[in-house]
């Protein structure tokens, strides 16, 4: 599946502060696993506090389950950085595509982060955490329109 021309829209180089609530609520809960997992810490824990906060405590377990399958390289920021980085905006992207988009989309947006196979295993995860935080009322900004 080609993965070329998806943007990695538009949060490059975004102040995270300027996010959308539910591209926030996700980027301090995608760091604070990612912050725990340096530390040689379990994720979970750590990624439940702004999600339930923000009445999307279910979004948790499948958000965890999909960070699990990305690769070790992946360029994650801490809690505490200004500005989006690394992987960050792809992430949200295509975390935003499983929630809102055809599934081929989301799976292609995944390929730019890891192989076919983790991939392919993380669109279910995905689209669950996507129905995590529609339930809660959090919708990801539509990324192609």
């Amino acid at each position: 599946m080609a993965t070329h021309g998806l943007p990695t829209w538009p949060w490059t180089d975004q102040e995270a502060e300027t996010l959308p609530l539910a591209e926030a609520v996700l980027l301090e809960a995608v760091r604070r696993w990612a912050e725990a997992a340096r530390r040689g810490r379990p994720g979970l824990p750590e990624l439940r506090l702004p999600l339930i906060a923000e009445g999307a405590g279910t979004a948790a377990g499948p958000l965890d389950a999909a960070l699990r399958l990305m690769p070790a390289g992946l360029v994650i920021g801490g809690v505490l950085e200004s500005r989006l980085r690394g992987d960050e905006p792809a992430l949200l992207l295509a975390f935003a595509l499983a929630q809102r988009a055809p599934r081929r989309e989301a799976v292609a947006a995944l390929l730019r982060l890891m192989p076919p196979g983790p991939a392919c295993a993380a669109i279910l995860p995905a689209v669950a955490l996507g129905l995590a935080f529609r339930r809660g009322g959090l919708l990801l900004r539509r990324p192609l329109r």
